[in-house]
């Protein structure tokens, strides 16, 4: 990409950068600048797996970002676009978004929409197919959890891995092997086994203003309970985050019993075919709204 791409919004003239040319405290400023609880941290892991563009002004100030994050050869998903307040209004998020979309080429893309970025997705034909609620709070030890009948929960180990990407695959409906190795370095796990398999998993790690539980995948509501009971128990009195799909209402249930009561929402869209639907295992949280 060459790096004299411009675009002059009104008294701004902003140069668009590769965003892994870019110091992480210029990117860990701008998300701060619009409220978003992304540590310098979090940066590093996104930085790591994904790709993406920054609109710069004249004295090297970044303004803006726009992310995308491969998972195969034909789908990704979208995240961390983020417009400086002083030029929302200016075109500057969707300048940034058509260079994404052109990198991005013929892929399934997804993402998750804030309100204030609605409207920008869908003139970009992207469609709304669920509602996301982001449960946090201080989290409350849920007590004992009952386990479903034959199967137990431990803690994962790093030979489950390959299990956990077959179970992610055919929940997500994407190949996300590459995000997975890096979270589960990260992570703290644990493993739903039936018959000897593992047949679910969550995934627990740092995040913004304490942890985020997810990914969540397993077969039903009862499962995500007792595989996110354990991870809750352990950092209860600390702030925990949990995004879920708000149909999910026995889980929400779950999570505002134990003190994480629903703070905001997003819409997940999506442009091209829809993934993840019609198989057994299903995504109960998300490793995050960037990530899916």
């Amino acid at each position: 990409m060459s790096n004299k791409l411009s675009k002059r919004l009104q008294t701004y003239e902003l140069t668009v950068n590769d965003i892994h040319e870019t110091d992480i405290e210029k990117l860990h400023e701008l998300s701060i600048g619009v409220g978003w609880s992304h540590r310098p941290e979090d940066w590093q892991l996104l930085m790591q797996v994904g790709r993406g563009y920054v609109g710069c002004d004249e004295i090297g100030r970044v303004l803006g970002s726009a992310m995308w994050f491969p998972m195969g050869d034909d789908f990704a998903t979208i995240g961390m676009v983020i417009t400086s307040p002083r030029l929302q209004a200016l075109g500057a998020g969707r300048w940034l978004m058509n260079h994404v979309l052109q990198q991005c080429g013929d892929r399934d893309l997804r993402l998750n929409a804030t309100r204030e970025a609605y409207r920008l997705y869908i003139s970009q034909s992207f469609e709304p197919i669920a509602v996301v609620c982001q449960h946090q709070g201080e989290a409350v030890d849920p007590g004992h959890v009952q386990v479903p009948g034959g199967a137990q929960i431990r803690e994962a180990e790093a030979a489950d891995l390959a299990e956990m990407v077959r179970l992610d695959r055919e929940a997500y409906g994407a190949d996300r092997t590459a995000i997975l190795e890096h979270l589960i370095r990260l992570s703290e796990g644990t493993v739903l086994m039936r018959d000897g398999r593992v047949a679910g998993f969550a995934l627990c790690r740092p995040f913004g203003r304490g942890r985020v539980v997810g990914p969540i995948v397993t077969r039903d509501v009862d499962e995500a309970i007792a595989l996110t009971a354990p991870h809750l128990a352990h950092h209860a009195g600390a702030f925990v985050r949990v995004d879920t799909d708000c149909s999910n209402s026995a889980f929400t249930a779950f999570l505002s019993r134990c003190g994480m009561p629903q703070y905001d929402t997003v819409t997940t869209m999506c442009l091209g075919m829809r993934r993840g639907e019609g198989g057994q295992m299903r995504t109960f949280a998300l490793s995050g709204h960037t990530l899916g």
